[in-house]
């Protein structure tokens, strides 16, 4: 499949990832930021599934496929530079691998310092994600 799309010489295009809205333009919470190469499109694309490139892996990667939290595309767009995807997903649990629904959870002060977390964890990450030992 051919992507008029503009990608990152190293092949890769930036991916907003948004809770799934049922009005005629996305309204969803941004649940996380990601890559894709033509091959993620391609397999998000064909299978329905979230397929992400992992550059600190440097492989595919199935949303879901360890800890179960899967993301099922309703819709996407692309912007108008045609740079960066923006998709809506239907999210099963937590997106972010830290146990909360968005990756960003962490609300910052003007002076960049943390704010307390407003939200609790959808899932124990720490029993998801076992560390290899």
């Amino acid at each position: 499949m051919e992507f008029p799309f503009q990608f990152t010489p190293d092949g890769l295009i930036p991916v907003i990832v948004q809770e799934a809205s049922s009005t005629p333009r996305p309204t969803g919470r941004v649940l996380m930021f990601a890559w894709m190469n033509r091959e993620s499109l391609a397999l998000t694309l064909k299978s329905g599934s979230m397929t992400y490139w992992s550059r600190s892996r440097k492989k595919l990667w199935l949303k879901g496929e360890t800890s179960g939290h899967t993301q099922r595309v309703v819709r996407w767009f692309v912007d108008c530079d045609k740079d960066v995807l923006l998709f809506e997903v239907e999210q099963t649990s937590g997106a972010c691998h830290t146990g909360y629904e968005s990756c960003f959870f962490q609300e910052l002060d003007r002076e960049a310092l943390p704010l307390p977390v407003a939200e609790e964890k959808l899932f124990d990450d720490s029993s998801v994600y076992k560390k290899a030992g």
